[in-house]
C-alpha cells in the first residue's frame, strides 16, 4: 500500500496541441479511495493511464509510495488494473484465472493456491473456482477479475469503468460490494468513471476534469455543496443543479425578475452582475404563493419525491426551473405556479468561479 502522487503531469498526444492531461497535481493518501469524474474527453481514462504507465507523462512526474515512476515499465509499479472488459480466460477455470499472473511470476504453487483461497473467501468466490467464466453472471465475472488483481497483493489498485457493462440493478449492487471490499483491504485505488452518481457514492474523495484540467478534489459532500466553479456545479447532482445567467434588479442577480436572496458579502465580493450566473438545487427551491411566475411542464414522480418543471421568462427567454417536491406533488401539468428560494444559493462570477 502506498500513496500516489501526480505532479504537473502532462500527457500531448502526438499531432496534437491542446494536452489530453493539463498539470495535474493530487496527493492520493495511502487507503483512499479516489474517483476521477468527468465528461467523454475529460482525460480521466487517460490520467489513470499514466499512472499504470500506459501513456507516457510528456511533463512532470507521477510517485508511487514516494517514489517516481514516470519511466518506469507497467510491470515495475507494483500496480494492479481492473477494466470495464472482464478479459477472463474463456478456457480457464475461476482459480485458474484468478492465479494466473502469480503463475506468469513464478510464485510457488502452494502459495498462490492460498492467494487464490483468501481471495475468493473475500469476494464470496470459494464455489465458482472451479467454474468457467461462461457459466458466471456479470457481477461474478467482475469479482474474478477483482480476484485476480488483489491475489497480485499490490500496492495499488488501478480500476477503469469496471461496472459500466452492468446492468443497472447490479451495477448499484456492485458498486456498493467493491467500496466495500476496498474499505477491507485498505489498498490506495484510483477509480475511473463518467457516472458522477457512481464517483458520488464511492469515493472518499472525487476529482472532477474537464478537458485535461483538474476543476475541484473533495469530498462528495463538499463538492455537492461548495462546486468550486460553474462547470462542477452543473455537472456534479441528479437531477442537475439550476444555473442560469443571472439578470439584475436593482443591481442584484436575478432569476426570472426575483433578486436571489444572496448576503451584502456575497453581493459586494461579486460586484457587477453583468456576466455572473445564478445556481440552485431542485431541493432548494418550493412551490409556493409568491416568487417567479411559470407554467408546470413537466412532473417526474418517484414515490418518495417528485420534481415539477416548470417553465418560466427569464432575461427575455423561456427557460426551465426544476424544483424538488415531497411525496406525491399536488401540481398538475399546465398549472399556473409560483417558485421561491428555499435554501442555498450557489453564485458565480463572470469566469465561472465561486463566489462565497
Amino acid at each position: 500500500m502506498a500513496e500516489v502522487q501526480y505532479k504537473d503531469a502532462s500527457r500531448i498526444y502526438p499531432g496534437t496541441d491542446e494536452p489530453a492531461v493539463n498539470k495535474l497535481n493530487i496527493d492520493i493518501p495511502d487507503g483512499e479511495l479516489l474517483v476521477l469524474v468527468g465528461p467523454s474527453g475529460s482525460g480521466k481514462s487517460t490520467a489513470l493511464r499514466m499512472l499504470a504507465g500506459l501513456e507516457t507523462v510528456n511533463q512532470g512526474a507521477v510517485y508511487i509510495g514516494g517514489t517516481d515512476v514516470t519511466l518506469k515499465p507497467p510491470q515495475d509499479r507494483d500496480i494492479a488494473m481492473v477494466f470495464q472488459n472482464y478479459a477472463l480466460y474463456p478456457s480457464m477455470t475461476v482459480g485458474e484465472n484468478m492465479g494466473f499472473a502469480l503463475k506468469q511470476a513464478k510464485v510457488p504453487k502452494d502459495e498462490r493456491a492460498k492467494r487464490v483461497q483468501e481471495a475468493a473467501r473475500i469476494l464470496d468466490l470459494e464455489e465458482y473456482l472451479d467454474r468457467k467464466p461462461k457459466n458466471l453472471s456479470g457481477g461474478q465475472r467482475q469479482r474474478v477479475a477483482m480476484g485476480r488483481a488483489i491475489v497480485r497483493q499490490p500496492q495499488v489498485f488501478l480500476m477503469d469503468e469496471p461496472l459500466s457493462n452492468l446492468d443497472a440493478k447490479l451495477r448499484v449492487q456492485t458498486r456498493t460490494e467493491l467500496s466495500d471490499l476496498q474499505a477491507r483491504l485498505g489498498v490506495t485505488t484510483v477509480y475511473v468513471t463518467h457516472d458522477q452518481v457512481e464517483a458520488m457514492t464511492m469515493g472518499d474523495r472525487v476529482a472532477v476534469l474537464n478537458f485535461g484540467v483538474l476543476q475541484q478534489v473533495d469530498a462528495p459532500k463538499t463538492l455537492y455543496s461548495k462546486p468550486a466553479n460553474k462547470f462542477v456545479a452543473g455537472f456534479i447532482g441528479s437531477p442537475a443543479m439550476n444555473l442560469f445567467d443571472a439578470e439584475s434588479i436593482d443591481g442584484r442577480p436575478a432569476i426570472g425578475g426575483v433578486a436571489a436572496p444572496i448576503s451584502d458579502s456575497v453581493a459586494g465580493q461579486l460586484g457587477r452582475v453583468d456576466g455572473a450566473a445564478i445556481g440552485v438545487r431542485p431541493e432548494h427551491l418550493k412551490l409556493a404563493s409568491s416568487g417567479i411566475q411559470g407554467e408546470v411542464t413537466v412532473i417526474e414522480e418517484l414515490g418518495s419525491e417528485s420534481f415539477v418543471h416548470v417553465a418560466i421568462q427569464h432575461m427575455g427567454e423561456r427557460t426551465t426551473i426544476v424544483v424538488r417536491d415531497e411525496g406525491e406533488t399536488e401540481t398538475t401539468r399546465g398549472q399556473n405556479v409560483h417558485v421561491d428560494f428555499d435554501g442555498p444559493i450557489h453564485v458565480f462570477d463572470a469566469d465561472g468561479e465561486r463566489v462565497d
